[in-house]
């Protein structure tokens, strides 16, 4: 089987499902995208990884390395093995006392895991073909400048525009004591955003 390695695009609203996300994967020599559709908390898991937050508390997944890394289990990789009626299915390969270990696994759960590790994600070209998509240079300009056309800080679009950086960041920090991580990441965009102009 050749394994296809796989990056992580970002992820945005799902335009298919009502109250789910879409986590895009890209090919990490190529063009395509899959996109693959997650719950809310799944989603957020990945999010407060990808938008490198703290918690006051571990979550899940922090946890699950936590224990992880105390009983010397290393994640070497995550692999996405099966695509079945439009459900992909993911194995975490784990190495213990020179013993290699699968695990199967929900992808959304082995993509949070692999974000924490530091850790590659694979797939196959079977699965690629089925579930990957090129975008057109036009598609991929608009996807891009979407992305990157968040609200700024001088923008009247964010709820923020009125607040300064400090209050920003105190704000920012406040929402991760509550364990608002939603919150927590427009607010950290919107300082990235305001340290960029």
């Amino acid at each position: 089987m050749q394994k296809i390695r796989l990056n992580i695009l970002g992820l945005s609203v799902s335009q298919t499902q009502s109250g789910a996300y879409a986590l895009v994967l890209s090919e990490e020599n190529g063009d395509r995208r899959m996109p693959i559709i997650i719950g809310p908390v799944e989603a957020q898991a990945i999010a407060i990884q990808l938008e490198e937050l703290k918690p006051p508390r571990p979550l899940t997944h922090d946890l699950i390395k936590n224990i992880a890394l105390a009983f010397e289990i290393a994640l070497i990789e995550v692999v996405i093995y099966k695509l079945e009626e439009g459900i992909f299915y993911s194995e975490l390969l784990c190495e213990m006392d020179g013993k290699e270990v699968r695990i199967d696994s929900r992808t959304s759960d082995a993509v949070a895991l692999a974000l924490r590790f530091r850790c590659p994600i694979y797939t196959t070209e079977e699965i690629l073909s089925k579930a990957g998509i090129i975008l057109e240079a036009d598609e991929v300009k608009k996807s891009d400048s979407t992305e990157q056309d968040k609200p700024t800080g001088s923008s009247k679009a964010s709820p923020f525009s009125r607040y300064t950086l400090q209050e920003l960041e105190e704000l920012l920090n406040e929402a991760v004591q509550n364990e608002d991580y939603e919150k927590a990441s427009v607010l950290r965009d919107e300082i990235n955003n305001r340290k960029k102009n």
